[in-house]
């Protein structure tokens, strides 16, 4: 039994030894907090800022290791994807668009992390939290009606982006190096979905590929070379109450590849804004946004919208 005694002895040792080993968590000053009403605050504030923000207070658990070290690490990967005290620095259209992301993670149960809310049941969103972001999110009600001058600027800049007047001009690859699909408006439409965050309406299209997957029901996953566009405008009401493209503001690409974007979740992702079709992000790190959004649905192989079946359902 001496053996059994002298194990539990070295045991212990080793386990305050470990408690120095303790990574840097600081929280560094509120530059710029999350500009929105006191209740929506008072929602994230309970079940998101212990790790999106920097005013982390770690329970006395969490200050144990080895629970100190995924703590740690999890506080510095949220803030990396979202800092709800740094992100009042961006226009409050983006913030909104952050906290939708963040919403729709919320409701299909990505965030807070499942393992995470084992032990803080308290971080857990009720439906009436839920209700509390949408409602300030999807402020819809009545769209303002579009005077005819606008109509009809919007009307001239679609017959533009659909070639009838300006030839496409010359267009620059993504910064990870994914080139413009040129043919993306001759691909079929799969679904559309529209966002109240910012009012902004899209069409979901196919290419040849993933049409073929659709029709033989190959999408579980989807075959390498499969590819997708969504075609994103303003949404418009004209004088009769008809909802319709305005604005043209970007088309996003998705293209499978297993091989290839094996460290992007299978899938090669791009975006080009406006007309002038400028290349979005900085560098080739933008696609971790594009990952970090897809996560909630990665066992639909990280496609959000499936296509609408025969029967009038969806998938």
């Amino acid at each position: 039994m001496r053996w059994i005694a002298r194990l539990a002895a070295l045991g212990c040792v080793v386990f305050v030894m470990l408690q120095f080993v303790r990574p840097a968590l600081t929280n560094p000053p509120v530059a710029a907090e999350i500009q929105a009403p006191p209740e929506v605050k008072a929602v994230l504030k309970r079940s998101c800022y212990s790790c999106h923000s920097n005013e982390t207070a770690l329970p006395w658990f969490d200050q144990v290791v080895p629970a100190y070290w995924v703590a740690t690490h999890d506080v510095k990967m949220a803030r990396q994807h979202l800092n709800f005290s740094e992100i009042g620095k961006l226009p409050a259209a983006a913030q909104r668009a952050m906290l939708f992301e963040a919403v729709t993670q919320i409701q299909l149960g990505a965030m807070p992390l499942p393992r995470y809310l084992k032990a803080h049941p308290e971080a857990a969103l009720t439906p009436a939290d839920l209700a509390v972001l949408k409602s300030y999110l999807v402020p819809f009600g009545k769209t303002a009606v579009s005077d005819a001058v606008t109509i009809a600027a919007a009307d001239t800049q679609y017959k533009d982006w659909n070639g009838e007047k300006t030839p496409m001009p010359a267009i620059h690859a993504a910064p990870n190096g994914i080139e413009f699909f040129r043919d993306y408006k001759d691909w079929k439409a799969i679904s559309t979905t529209d966002r109240g965050d910012n009012r902004t309406m899209r069409v979901i299209a196919g290419n040849d590929i993933a049409i073929r997957a659709i029709e033989s029901k190959q999408i579980h996953p989807w075959p390498d070379g499969a590819a997708f566009a969504k075609i994103a405008w303003t949404q418009m009401t004209d004088n009769k109450g008809v909802i319709r493209p305005g604005q043209f503001k970007q088309v996003e690409f998705m293209v499978k590849d297993k091989t290839k974007y094996a460290s992007t979740a299978g899938w090669g992702w791009a975006r080009w804004l406006g007309m002038d079709l400028k290349p979005y992000g900085k560098s080739a790190a933008f696609t971790g946004e594009c990952v970090s959004c897809h996560q909630p649905v990665k066992d639909n192989d990280f496609v959000y919208t499936m296509p609408i079946t025969r029967t009038g359902g969806t998938r």
